[in-house]
């Protein structure tokens, strides 16, 4: 029995592979993104860990592109899981460059972010925050990042966060707003948020880089 197709966003019309053809294609952004990361990856000597966030950066492509063309429930996984790991990743990587912490303790901004993610989503609950998903505690999140920055005195990357969390919070309302322009622009809104996001993504990136290339005090 040919598992029912996923129909989550206004794109797609039907079970046919290339039903998103614009939601499908617009995931090349992320590749594009890869390839200006990796590339500043390797200019500048970026550790393991920043080079881990390209390499999840080309997953999210590939998750997603599977997505919105096959459309199940296991391709929605793919999509997924990625983009879990590089938020799961950037809140280990944070506390370890910008912060300066061992990695003993930079780890904890793993269990901390996901402990923090599920309160967003138990007070955001339904209403109009509902379609935000699990992407609102990441936005919360670079807003944070830039505030904690900032305290420390570190403006230029406080501002960094604050611009790349702006990019984020236009991408973010308008994947919540696709299923509510269907009537008015059946393309929908969600090939939008790929392209925007792959922006995110590649800012997050490259200040990972820029400031993994200064001295850090302990490496521990």
């Amino acid at each position: 029995m040919t598992a029912m197709p996923v129909d989550a966003y206004c794109e797609r019309t039907g079970p046919e592979f290339w039903s998103e053809p614009v939601n499908a294609w617009t995931n090349a952004a992320f590749l594009v993104a890869a390839f200006f990361a990796y590339r500043e990856v390797r200019r500048r000597g970026a550790p393991w860990c920043v080079r881990a966030l390209v390499v999840v950066l080309v997953a999210i492509a590939l998750g997603s592109f599977t997505f919105h063309t096959v459309a199940t429930r296991w391709a929605a996984a793919m999509d997924v899981t990625p983009i879990l790991v590089f938020m799961i990743t950037y809140v280990v990587v944070f506390p370890k460059l910008f912060l300066e912490l061992p990695w003993r303790w930079a780890w904890l901004g793993c269990p901390l972010f996901v402990g923090f993610a599920v309160l967003v989503n138990l007070i955001a609950g339904g209403g109009a925050l509902a379609g935000a998903g699990a992407y609102l505690p990441a936005l919360l999140g670079m807003v944070a990042f830039a505030v904690i920055l900032a305290v420390r005195g570190e403006r230029a990357y406080a501002l960094w966060f604050a611009g790349t969390a702006v990019v984020f919070g236009v991408s973010l309302a308008l994947r919540t707003v696709d299923s509510r322009v269907c009537g008015g622009f059946p393309l929908g809104t969600h090939f939008a948020w790929h392209l925007l996001n792959a922006v995110v993504l590649y800012l997050l990136i490259r200040v990972a880089v820029d400031r993994a290339a200064k001295p850090v005090a302990d490496e521990g």
